[in-house]
């Protein structure tokens, strides 16, 4: 099997690009408190925000490309798109790629 492309729909690609720029907001004002030299643990709960709020982008780019690729190709018998799924998964989980 080829590999599936995920073609991001106008609402995903909003709904992600919205998120993205919340989080580079958060980054940035990461930097300021660093700047700054905020205390050890406001700059801690923030970047932990920051950490979520990728994760949430994760987490909605993994559905997506698991309805749009993965079941379709479980459905049709083909199970090399649930193994690059589950290896996407990993490199997600250990930071690497």
């Amino acid at each position: 099997m080829e590999s599936c492309k995920v073609y991001l729909s106008q609402g995903m690609s909003q709904e992600l690009m919205k998120r993205l720029s919340k989080i580079e907001g958060q980054v940035r004002g990461l930097q300021k408190m660093v700047e700054e030299k905020r205390d050890c643990n406001e700059i801690l709960v923030q970047l932990s925000a920051a950490k979520s709020a990728l994760n949430s982008v994760a987490i909605l780019l993994l559905e997506g490309h698991f309805n749009s690729c993965v079941k379709p190709s479980i459905e049709s018998g083909d199970m090399q798109a649930v193994e690059e799924f589950i290896k996407a998964i990993k490199h997600l989980i250990k930071g690497g790629c």
